[in-house]
């Protein structure tokens, strides 16, 4: 998938002190979405948003696009 995490979230969130207990017992995030992210997978929008309040951060901070090889990026279309 050419949408990728810039780093690791979980990391990040055990220093900004939400270990995963914490995102379990306060309900943060759903187990399954902690597992995803342990995996590299993507989560929703929704889920991206309570990270980024948490870090204190945009989506922009932890996401980037990297065509896949072989890929070209197209223009947009009418220029």
């Amino acid at each position: 998938m050419p949408i990728k995490y810039k780093f690791d979230i979980l990391p990040a969130l055990k220093a900004a002190g939400y270990n995963t207990s914490r995102l379990r017992r306060e309900k943060l995030l759903a187990e399954s979405t902690i597992q995803a992210l342990r995996t590299g997978k993507m989560i929703s929008l929704d889920n991206i948003s309570r990270i980024c309040a948490m870090l204190n951060c945009q989506p922009g901070d932890i996401l980037e696009y990297e065509p896949e090889e072989g890929q070209k990026e197209k223009p947009p279309e009418g220029t």
